[in-house]
């Protein structure tokens, strides 16, 4: 089971220009590496762990992520290009 993690754009301002802060979608597997059980949350894995009733420890806990980037400039393309 993989869980989205949305992505955002926002902006700040370094030294007098808009600069964007982008924050990429992402797909995240989380699983128990000993039983191989996926969670479809942070907050499920969380409960696992502090379920007395499973042996579950918080090292046993895995997370893969894939980042999905939209677009990206061209090799060699200075930040004025941008």
């Amino acid at each position: 089971m993989t869980f989205i993690e949305e992505g955002d754009v926002a902006y700040t301002m370094i030294n007098g220009k808009k600069v964007p802060v982008v924050k990429c979608e992402t797909e995240v597997v989380l699983r128990n590496k000993d039983t191989n059980k996926e969670y479809n949350s942070d907050a499920e894995a969380e409960a696992d762990i502090a379920d007395p009733n499973t042996s579950t420890t918080r090292e046993q806990v895995v997370r893969s992520v894939k980042i999905k980037v939209a677009a990206m400039p061209a090799l060699g393309a200075s930040s004025k290009e941008l």
